[in-house]
């Protein structure tokens, strides 16, 4: 009986120890093989070492822990065998290939030469993998930063649409000025310098919502949440989402004008 790719019992037997007096193949011989498979399933080994000339290489030049991470990761050998030859054409020893072909792929989507020593061959693989790490995170926010303005802008006829005839509202009690969110921008601005979710959550797109800001002197102290179906503060917040010394002081003067909102949504409707 032939033992099939797709039997059970050759799934099982693949992956078992070997029995110590086997026959093999010259093309395996002149391929590099030794008599030792280095815990590699020999139907993984044999015909990556038959059909592969990088596998042939690896093997050649000892290089088995490299070569077991790159027979389970196939496309990392794909994507990083240029660069491997660079790094061993300048005599660089690769510690932990797993980190270096990570890093790599990182240098990759950042832009770098990955043909290049200066990249590909760190003096400290770690620490260069945890600097390009974090470049990545930074470059990654930055487009997606850029991805939610430019769906901001997109969005603000919406919000004109919604929000414009509320546009102008402000009022004071002589310390506390509190005035109306005028565009998206604005609401990007707040939410960015308050560190809360205003913006990333589109308030500026909810129609009963209306959001205002409450300032001392130009400096803002909360960000001002109103439902304008029934014209009561549903949240007040502050830098981080924290309630401020003026919360209550700054909920009571819009309380005190909700008024003015109310008629506008008389004239409108």
């Amino acid at each position: 009986m032939a033992v099939r790719n797709d039997n059970e019992a050759y799934r099982h037997i693949s992956y078992s120890s070997i029995y110590p007096k086997f026959k093999i193949m010259e093309a395996l011989h002149r391929n590099g093989f030794r008599d030792d498979f280095h815990d590699i399933a020999p139907t993984v080994l044999i015909p990556a070492l038959l059909s592969d000339s990088r596998v042939e290489t690896l093997m050649k030049a000892g290089r088995t822990e490299h070569l077991k991470y790159f027979l389970n990761n196939s496309r990392a050998l794909d994507a990083c065998w240029q660069s491997y030859k660079v790094a061993t054409r300048n005599s660089y020893e690769i510690a932990d290939i797993s980190i270096w072909c990570d890093y790599v792929d990182m240098l990759r989507r950042l832009g770098k030469d990955i043909h290049s020593p200066k990249y590909v061959c760190p003096t400290d693989l770690h620490r260069e993998h945890d600097l390009r790490q974090n470049e990545l995170r930074r470059q990654r926010e930055k487009e997606e930063k850029e991805k939610r303005r430019k769906k901001a802008m997109e969005d603000e006829k919406r919000f004109h649409e919604l929000k414009s005839k509320f546009f102008g509202i402000s009022f004071t009690d002589g310390t506390i000025q509190v005035h109306v969110l005028e565009s998206v921008q604005e609401h990007l601005d707040e939410g960015t310098a308050m560190h809360h979710c205003v913006f990333d959550s589109a308030y500026y797109l909810k129609e009963n919502s209306l959001i205002l800001s409450a300032t001392i002197e130009g400096r803002r102290i909360e960000t001002i949440e109103v439902n304008l179906d029934t014209l009561k503060v549903v949240q007040s917040r502050g830098v981080c989402n924290q309630n401020t010394e003026y919360h209550d002081q700054i909920v009571n003067l819009v309380n005190a004008n909700k008024r003015l909102i109310r008629q506008r949504m008389r004239q409108t409707a």
